[in-house]
């Protein structure tokens, strides 16, 4: 396997509407998975979409760390996943506040409003469906890698740019004595 460039804001593929994947299981969709996911691994990441290594196809792999989860039934440690050709369906007008970075747009994190609760649909490279509803971190993750796949980066939603910031500063800025990451 090899490690896939990252494609940065420069990138007009970043920027356009991806084209569903007529056939998942295709070698070439493997191994691009494959590799997908060894750079995500590598980046560290949580979640890579086709448009970030420069193929404007409708999948992105996935995970949820069991750090970053929480009690909540919706909101549980998830392997290395992929849903290709996802659909993703908000299921609430509510918005919460998310911080969020992206790998594309290195050393930047935002306060993103993302709905609270998802339900997601998409298949895996066999052709398995994989269906959930779920809520918290994996929702935020789901919606901002579902968003790649129609050209919208997490800066684009951003609500009040007070919330936006290199990650290192935010940090800073975090501290009661402003001198850095508690």
């Amino acid at each position: 396997m090899a490690l896939l460039k990252i494609a940065r804001m420069g990138n007009p593929v970043l920027f356009q509407r991806c084209e569903p994947v007529p056939d998942p299981g295709a070698p070439e969709i493997r191994r691009l998975v494959a590799d997908m996911t060894e750079t995500m691994e590598d980046a560290p990441g949580v979640g890579l979409a086709a448009p970030q290594v420069h193929v404007p196809l409708r999948l992105f792999v996935f995970r949820i760390p069991g750090e970053r989860g929480s009690d909540d039934p919706e909101d549980l440690p998830v392997g290395n996943s992929v849903l290709i050709n996802p659909e993703v369906t908000l299921l609430s007008d509510d918005r919460v506040l998310r911080w969020e970075g992206c790998l594309s747009i290195p050393g930047l994190r935002a306060a993103v409003p993302r709905a609270p609760r998802v339900r997601y649909r998409g298949v895996d490279c066999d052709g398995r469906v994989t269906e959930r509803t779920v809520s918290g971190f994996h929702a935020g993750v789901i919606q901002h890698e579902h968003d790649h796949l129609d050209g919208i980066l997490y800066t684009m939603r951003l609500t009040d740019f007070r919330l936006f910031g290199f990650a290192e500063d935010l940090a800073r800025a975090a501290r009661p004595d402003g001198k850095g990451p508690g």
